[in-house]
């Protein structure tokens, strides 16, 4: 049987598949009644799913990260595709083809890591290179940085997306800097490495990938120019030099400034030139992978427009053949 996608449901559709669970939650429902609430995903999107009445044995009956036949009924609902579910069932890892469910696969991933390494020896500047090799070679860093998500609904919300997010930008970067000849191209690409870098506290590790306490008391700005600073305290035990108080200070502002606008939640307006370049690549990135997991998100696949994303405010046109998803770099 051809494997039915999250992207491919249709409202009133009947639904059994497999899909990877997450997010697993009992709530109240207004009667004070608990209902299981979990998220469902694929390769090509997630979905929420809810069980009425459930017992605690099928509550108890999967963790965040297992592998699980849904079945039931797709349905939208303001405007979001749900599945109301008749019955959720574990099924083993051994019997899923794991491609079907992550839209990077390891080899990607790896790939995707010696391309960072590779554009980052762009990095002349001393100081800048020092601070960059400290990252590479913190093994701990460098695993999670290849684990976790650029966010947890939003644009690149995979394992893998953050590393993906940071090399599409680096690669930008680099045609930028050929570009603007004014702009200090040690300075971009490291601003653009650590830009992020403060999400890997913001959220927690795969399956789940939630927001932890202090992401949501904090943000993965403050964070970023807390983990920013330890990394600077062991370049300068590295160099035995004290690093340039003015780098620093540009590099703090990057991570401060990368969201652009203040009602984005943005601490600062970007205000030196590289700055200004990370907050367009960011958002030119991040824009790009919503727009592309919008237009195979509709329940009208023959439909040359998606739905209409409340997040976006509009629908997207995609044409009139189908829509495919957009390739990631082999």
């Amino acid at each position: 049987m051809v494997k039915r996608f999250v992207s491919q449901l249709h409202d009133q559709e009947s639904v059994s598949e497999i899909f990877r669970a997450s997010h697993k939650q009992l709530r109240p429902n207004r009667n004070g009644q608990l209902y299981l609430y979990c998220r469902l995903s694929d390769k090509t999107g997630s979905i929420d799913a809810l069980l009425w009445n459930v017992t605690e044995d099928v509550y108890q009956s999967f963790e965040d990260g297992d592998y699980v036949r849904a079945e039931g009924l797709a349905q939208l609902y303001h405007g979001q595709m749900q599945i109301i579910l008749k019955r959720l069932t574990k099924v083993p890892e051994d019997s899923v083809n794991l491609t079907d469910f992550f839209p990077l696969t390891r080899d990607q991933i790896a790939r995707l890591r010696v391309r960072l390494r590779e554009i980052l020896r762009e990095v002349t500047d001393p100081y800048l290179a020092t601070l960059v090799e400290c990252f590479l070679i913190d093994e701990e860093f460098m695993n999670a940085l290849c684990e976790f998500p650029a966010g947890v609904r939003a644009h690149h919300a995979y394992p893998g997306g953050l590393l993906e997010h940071v090399v599409t930008m680096l690669e930008l970067g680099l045609q930028a800097a050929r570009c603007y000849p004014a702009v200090d191209k040690s300075l971009l690409l490291t601003g653009i490495l650590i830009h992020d870098i403060g999400k890997l506290r913001e959220f927690s590790a795969e399956p789940s990938a939630e927001y932890t306490d202090r992401g949501q008391l904090v943000g993965h700005v403050i964070l970023g120019i807390e983990l920013l600073h330890e990394k600077i305290r062991r370049a300068e035990v590295l160099s035995g030099e004290k690093f340039p108080e003015e780098q620093l200070a540009r590099l703090e502002h990057i991570i401060a400034s990368h969201h652009g606008e203040y009602e984005f939640g943005s601490p600062r307006l970007p205000m030196t030139l590289e700055a200004l370049i990370v907050h367009h690549l960011d958002l030119l990135d991040s824009k790009f992978s919503t727009f592309s997991q919008a237009m195979g998100d509709t329940p009208q696949v023959e439909s040359p427009w998606s739905r209409y994303h409340p997040n976006l405010g509009r629908k997207l046109y995609r044409g009139s053949a189908t829509a495919k998803q957009v390739p990631i770099r082999d």
